[in-house]
């Protein structure tokens, strides 16, 4: 897994084993139906994406597991739901052997969504 180089969110994806490939592209086609027009980029060696100007979220790939990130807001509102996994201060890790939450991550990303909103109406 030589991910460090890579400058798209596809040669990240690529870089990675069949199975975690799928799960990569999991998140990857939620964060793009849950926040259509999210600006999509490469960020501290990860998939980022921006909406309404504003980090919303981001993800990686590791030895056991795939990183989540959406900013300590995006996960303390979600604290209950993420009670089983493995967690930080705004980040959470979902095992590569499992499938992913694909419902609840939806639901952070939707939170997210809507407080980037939030945000840029306020300024």
């Amino acid at each position: 897994m030589n991910s460090k180089n890579v400058t798209s969110v596809e040669g990240y994806i690529a870089s990675f084993p069949d199975n975690v490939q799928t799960l990569l592209q999991q998140l990857r086609v939620l964060v793009k139906d849950y926040a259509p027009g999210a600006n999509e980029s490469m960020s501290y060696g990860m998939p980022a994406y921006k909406f309404c100007g504003k980090p919303l979220v981001y993800f990686a790939a590791y030895k056991n597991h795939i990183g989540f990130y959406a900013t300590p807001s995006g996960h303390s509102a979600f604290a209950k739901d993420l009670s089983r996994y493995k967690q930080g201060k705004g980040s959470v890790q979902f095992s590569i052997k499992e499938p992913l939450p694909l419902e609840l991550i939806s639901k952070i990303i939707a939170f997210r969504v809507e407080e980037n909103e939030r945000k840029r109406s306020k300024s």
